[in-house]
């Protein structure tokens, strides 16, 4: 099973340029896809619904948008209101059903005239071939070390509330039909790999928070890229680019996972010859267990 994440800058490649349907060749033949910054009714993407783009550019996929930042986009027309949302947000694609999703907003400071908004992750349950995956897609903050060491605990606490919150829905009601009941319920994997654009570099106390001992504090989680036998501060997702403040060549965008899917990461490896976005897509490889499950 092939996952692909891609932080895609709104379609704007390293040329200037923009093109969803170059961005998106990149990374078609994964089977699960994480797209960050896809945007949905802004002036510099010329007002476009990036998410109805992409799943016109990607029938054959499951497709689900999760927006951070939703504000007003919509104007009065003759007397007549004309409803949009200014979004911006991770998208997730998958050849196969997304059984459930959920948008989780991370916390964010009030940085004054510094910019700084809304981020969020994606958490989904895809219904794979070896059973149900669960997959977040994440965006952290770009804006300060303090913000996205909350943002990891939030993510850590959203994890470490499997057991007691169990999945989207569950048990029945007297009214069984109105709600469904009958349908399958979903499962909650307890074990999950995350991907996206963490905006941290691997000698940072973000990625220290992320990778180290559970018993200690620490998340607990396992660098893919690490795992197959990469050193940790090999490998570029963003080059440098003093207009965007990186005078130096980072790794900055991850595919982690739990403890219990440490044995399926078959290999993990950064495409750095593309430059269809500003960052560079991670690919990741996981293997089907004996069991035929997640």
């Amino acid at each position: 099973m092939r996952l692909a994440s891609y932080n895609i800058q709104y379609g704007f490649g390293r040329d200037g340029r923009s093109d969803l349907a170059r961005v998106l060749d990149v990374v078609r033949a994964a089977d699960i896809i994480c797209l960050q910054e896809v945007d949905r009714h802004w002036r510099r993407t010329g007002m476009a619904d990036q998410p109805a783009e992409i799943e016109a550019l990607m029938p054959d996929r499951h497709a689900v948008y999760g927006p951070g930042f939703d504000v007003d986009a919509s104007e009065c027309v003759s007397g007549r209101v004309i409803n949009r949302r200014r979004q911006f947000g991770v998208m997730t694609l998958s050849r196969w059903p997304v059984l459930s999703s959920r948008t989780v907003i991370l916390p964010k400071h009030d940085t004054g005239p510094a910019f700084n908004m809304l981020t969020q992750a994606l958490d989904t349950v895809i219904a794979t071939p070896s059973g149900s995956l669960r997959v977040l897609n994440v965006h952290l903050t770009h804006t300060n070390e303090a913000e996205r060491l909350e943002q990891i605990v939030a993510l850590k606490a959203l994890l470490e509330r499997h057991d007691r919150e169990g999945a989207a829905w569950n048990g029945r009601d007297a009214e069984a039909e109105a709600w469904q009941c009958s349908d399958p319920a979903p499962v909650l994997p307890g074990e999950a790999i995350l991907l996206g654009d963490f905006n941290a570099e691997p000698d940072s106390a973000e990625y220290r928070l992320l990778t180290g001992d559970r018993d200690n504090g620490g998340f607990g989680l396992a660098d893919c890229h690490t795992l197959c036998g990469h050193a940790p501060m090999s490998g570029v997702t963003f080059f440098r680019d003093e207009a965007q403040d990186a005078d130096h060549d980072m790794r900055i965008d991850y595919a982690f996972v739990t403890k219990g899917l440490t044995d399926r990461v078959q290999s993990c490896r950064i495409d750095e010859a593309t430059a269809a976005s500003d960052h560079q897509p991670v690919f990741v490889e996981l293997c089907q267990s004996l069991s035929g499950s997640y």
